[in-house]
């Protein structure tokens, strides 16, 4: 896989089709693999740019302070270090809180936001339970159990589970296959989770945006909509019904197809 150096780190990504840039920005404890349902659809169209962020997959992995709004910057020098003067941008929950860091700093280098499961700013309920996460993964000392034990469960519906046992064995399987990161890093990132705040420069976004939830996310439920939509001007709101935390996942034909529609809306 190609690697740039971009902010003082080196980033490993992923890039297939053609026409407009779009950057998948992952979200916890995942690397650039973690669209790979969205890709083959998306790189129909647009060239799709999947990174690992800091501290994930064969990005490096540096120590100190993780946050979203350095995840932003990560992401914004890379783009400069691989000659993207702006690109569409797509993230699910973390990635999401990135991204809308990335288009309230650098302005001019977005086309259009898709935040999919995302929050402004991390409220008391979303910290308790990325920290019961911190302390699963402590006590397992494995990030991808940690993921399937403790976040599947709030990423898809008690339906899923119930009816497609094998679909989430091979999720499981799919996560024990990719790079694991470690402890620390993911100690970090999910600490990056737990401060994000980025609710006071949201009006500072103005490109095209869409805001998507799933009807039965707990996690980042709709609760956090209207600050959202409020502050983004001109911002779409879509519920995905019959999901959770993960409708990329739950629903996919019907994610691809919506999302797509919004960004193929906002080419040139």
């Amino acid at each position: 896989m190609p690697k740039v150096k971009a902010n003082n780190i080196t980033i490993n990504y992923d890039q297939q089709g053609t026409g407009e840039p779009l950057i998948l920005i992952p979200y916890l404890a995942v690397d650039y693999a973690c669209y790979a349902f969205q890709v083959a659809e998306y790189a129909k169209h647009f060239t799709c740019i999947s990174i690992d962020l800091r501290g994930t997959g064969e990005s490096d992995k540096p120590e100190g302070i993780y946050s979203t709004e350095l995840f932003a910057d990560d992401v914004a020098a890379f783009m400069q270090a691989v000659g993207i003067p702006n690109a569409h941008l797509s993230g699910l929950s973390l990635g999401a809180a990135t991204a809308m860091w990335l288009a309230a700093k650098y302005p001019n280098r977005v086309k259009s936001l898709s935040l999919h499961s995302g929050w402004a700013k991390t409220d008391p309920f979303l910290k308790t339970v990325v920290e019961g996460w911190q302390v699963t993964a402590k006590a397992l000392g494995s990030v991808p159990e940690m993921v399937i034990l403790s976040i599947f469960p709030w990423c898809f519906t008690p339906e899923l589970y119930a009816g497609k046992p094998e679909y989430i064995q091979s999720l499981a399987e799919f996560v024990r296959g990719r790079p694991v990161q470690p402890l620390a890093t993911f100690l970090q990132e999910s600490n990056a989770v737990i401060a994000h705040d980025v609710a006071a420069r949201l009006s500072q976004i103005t490109v095209p945006t869409q805001i998507t939830f799933g009807r039965h996310d707990v996690l980042t439920s709709t609760r956090f909509a209207d600050r959202m939509t409020g502050a983004i001007r001109g911002s779409e709101l879509l519920i995905f019904e019959g999901c959770s935390h993960a409708p990329i996942c739950e629903k996919v034909e019907e994610s691809n197809q919506k999302t797509l529609a919004f960004l193929q809306r906002h080419a040139v």
